[in-house]
C-alpha cells in the first residue's frame, strides 16, 4: 500500500503539485489572522456577537451561488481562466483586509474573500479529477489536498503567534503575496508544462448550463447529498466563529493564546489522523465513513456543550474529537463528490458543492444570535441535536434515484458551425 502510494504520487504531474501546495502556503497565511478577525471587530469597531456574525455570514452567502456557476463554466471554457481569477481576487481581497480602516472597507473585503475562494474551488478541484485518471490517484490527491491545508492551518499560526502577528491586521499583505505567487505559477504551468497544455484545452462546449441544471435537478440522491453536507458544515462550522464568540464574551483569561491553541489542536490532530484513518477505513464506502464521522461529531458537539467555562483541557479535548470528526468528513466528502460525478460535469458537481459554504457562512450568523440571546451551551446542544437530522438525511439518500448523464448534451441549441469543427 505505501509502495502504491510513493508511486501515485510520483506520477502527480507538476500543476497538481502547484494546486497542492499553494494550498499549503495560502491557507497557511490564511490562518495567520483570519481565525481572529472576530476579536479585531469586537476590539476595533465594537461590535456584538450577532453584529460580527452578520459580517461573517453575509460576506459568504452569494460565494456559495457564484462557485455553483463557475464550477458549471469551467466544465465549458475550461479551468485556467477561472483559476487565475479566483487567485488575483484573493491577492487584492487580503491586500484591501491588511490596510482597512473603515467598516465598510471590511466587509467589502471580506465579500471578495469568499469571491476568491469560491471561484478558486470548483475548477481546481475538478482539475485534478481532469488530470488523474485513476481513482485511487484522484482519492490519493483530494485526501493530500485537505492534509496540507491543514498543515498550513497548524503552521499560521504557529508562526503569527510567534512572530507576534496574530490578530494584527497586517499579516493580511502576505496572504496577499502568497495568492499573488500562486497565480504566477498557474500561468508558468498551464504554459509550460505537458499537463498544464492538455488541461488548456479541456472543455466541453456541448454543455449547456441549462442542461446542467436539468441533470443535477435529477439527481435527487446528490441533492440530499448537498443538504446533509451543507448541515454537517454548519455544525461544524460554530466550533470556529461561534465558539470564539463565547469565549470572548465569557472573557476566558489569554483568550489569543486559548485559541491558537484549539487552532494547533485542530490542525495537528487533522495531520497525524487523517492518513491513518483512511488506510483504517480505506474498505469502506464513502457514506459509511461520513457516517461515523458524523457520530464523532456528535460527541464533540456534546462535550463542547457541558464544558465548564473556564476548565481549558476541557475545551482542547473538546476540539481533539471534532478535529477526529474532521478528519474523516470533509477529505471524504470531495471524494464522494469525485465518484458522483460524471466526467464532463466534474466542474459543474464540485460546483455544486459550493453550497457546503451557505452553511459555513450562516453559522456564524445564527450562532452570533443563539450566544445572545441564550448561551453557548445551548447552541452546542441543539448542534447535538442536529447532528442526529443529517444522519438521518443519508439514510434517506440511500434509496433515492440519478439521473441519465446524457440528457446535458443540447446539440440542438448549438450552432451548425460549431457542430462540425
Amino acid at each position: 500500500m505505501k509502495w502504491q502510494a510513493w508511486r501515485q504520487l510520483r506520477e502527480f504531474p507538476p500543476l497538481v503539485w502547484i494546486i497542492l501546495f499553494g494550498s499549503f502556503f495560502g491557507r497557511g497565511t490564511y490562518f495567520m489572522v483570519w481565525p481572529f478577525l472576530a476579536i479585531l471587530l469586537y476590539e476595533k469597531f465594537g461590535l456584538g456577537a450577532a453584529q460580527i456574525g452578520l459580517i461573517l455570514s453575509a460576506s459568504a452567502v452569494g460565494a456559495a451561488v457564484l462557485g455553483f456557476y463557475v464550477g458549471a463554466l469551467s466544465d465549458r471554457h475550461g479551468r485556467r481562466s477561472i483559476m487565475l481569477a479566483g487567485t488575483a481576487i484573493n491577492a487584492v481581497a487580503f491586500a484591501v483586509l491588511a490596510f482597512a480602516e473603515s467598516l465598510p472597507a471590511f466587509v467589502a473585503a471580506m465579500s471578495l474573500c469568499s469571491v476568491g475562494r469560491a471561484i478558486w474551488e470548483p475548477p481546481s478541484s475538478a482539475l485534478i479529477g481532469d488530470l488523474l485518471k485513476e481513482r485511487r490517484s484522484r482519492e490519493l490527491a483530494l485526501q493530500l489536498r485537505y492534509f496540507l491545508v491543514n498543515a498550513g492551518a497548524a503552521m499560521g499560526p504557529i508562526v503569527g503567534v510567534w512572530a507576534g502577528l496574530s490578530a494584527q491586521q497586517s499579516t493580511f499583505g502576505l496572504t496577499a503575496l502568497s495568492y499573488l505567487a500562486l497565480n504566477l505559477a498557474v500561468i508558468w504551468a498551464f504554459a509550460h508544462t505537458a499537463s498544464g497544455r492538455v488541461a488548456r484545452q479541456r472543455r466541453d462546449r456541448s454543455a449547456s448550463f441549462r442542461g446542467t441544471l436539468r441533470v443535477l435537478r435529477q439527481d435527487h440522491k446528490f441533492l440530499v447529498v448537498i443538504l446533509a453536507n451543507v448541515l454537517a458544515l454548519f455544525i461544524y462550522a460554530q466550533m470556529d466563529s461561534s465558539l470564539v464568540q463565547y469565549l470572548t464574551r465569557v472573557e476566558v483569561p489569554n483568550l489569543v493564546a486559548l485559541i491558537s491553541s484549539l487552532i494547533l489542536v485542530n490542525a495537528v490532530t487533522v495531520i497525524l489522523l487523517q492518513f491513518p484513518l483512511l488506510s483504517l477505513m480505506s474498505g469502506m464506502p464513502a457514506n459509511q465513513r461520513i457516517i461515523i464521522g458524523l457520530v464523532i461529531l456528535a460527541a464533540g458537539q456534546l462535550w463542547v456543550a457541558l464544558n465548564p467555562v473556564h476548565f481549558v483541557l476541557g475545551w482542547l479535548g473538546a476540539t481533539f474529537v471534532v478535529s477526529v470528526a474532521e478528519a474523516i468528513l470533509f477529505p471524504t466528502m470531495s471524494v464522494q463528490i469525485d465518484q458522483m460525478a460524471p466526467d464532463h460535469l466534474r466542474g459543474s458537481y464540485f460546483g455544486a458543492s459550493s453550497f457546503y459554504s451557505l452553511g459555513w457562512s450562516l453559522a456564524p450568523l445564527a450562532g452570533g444570535i443563539v450566544i445572545e440571546l441564550w448561551s453557548g451551551s445551548i447552541l452546542f446542544g441543539a448542534m447535538f441535536l442536529l447532528c442526529g437530522l443529517v444522519w438521518l438525511l443519508y439514510r434517506y439518500a440511500e434509496g433515492l434515484s440519478r439521473p441519465d448523464w446524457s440528457e446535458v448534451k443540447e446539440p440542438a441549441l448549438l450552432p451548425p458551425v460549431a457542430a462540425n469543427s
